[in-house]
């Protein structure tokens, strides 16, 4: 787990992210996805980090999907602190956050509530 590259502004977490092991991150200019990423634009056009620290509550870009979703709602509720230490003990029980492609034990839900508290607890 690279812990300093934290989580993105959508929630996803860059801190585990396999797809580019060059990129530092949503916010080092280098995210291959910049320019088209909805939730990095609209917060910075809200002038916030993140788009757990924004009073709204939307789906838009990829907050329509469960895991970054979940992961946003975590880091509201709980902080992004502990989402990382929750992460990084995950990782060591086993957790896989990708597996082939994107899609990894994060992704096997449709309760975000569930999901949640898989995230605290990494049993289902």
């Amino acid at each position: 787990m690279k812990r300093e590259l934290g989580i993105a502004r959508c929630g996803l977490a860059c801190c585990l992210c396999s797809e580019n092991e060059t990129c530092s991150g949503c916010d080092s200019g280098e995210c291959p996805d910049k320019d088209w990423c909805e939730n990095r634009k609209c917060s910075i056009s809200k002038r916030i980090e993140h788009c757990y620290e924004c009073k709204d509550t939307c789906t838009k870009g990829l907050l329509s999907k469960i895991k970054p979703y979940a992961f946003t709602e975590f880091a509201r509720r709980y902080g992004e602190d502990y989402l990382l230490d929750c992460l990084e003990r995950n990782e060591k029980k086993g957790v896989i956050y990708h597996r082939e492609g994107i899609n990894g034990d994060y992704d096997d839900f449709d309760d975000v509530d569930a999901l949640i508290e898989y995230i605290k607890t990494g049993y289902r």
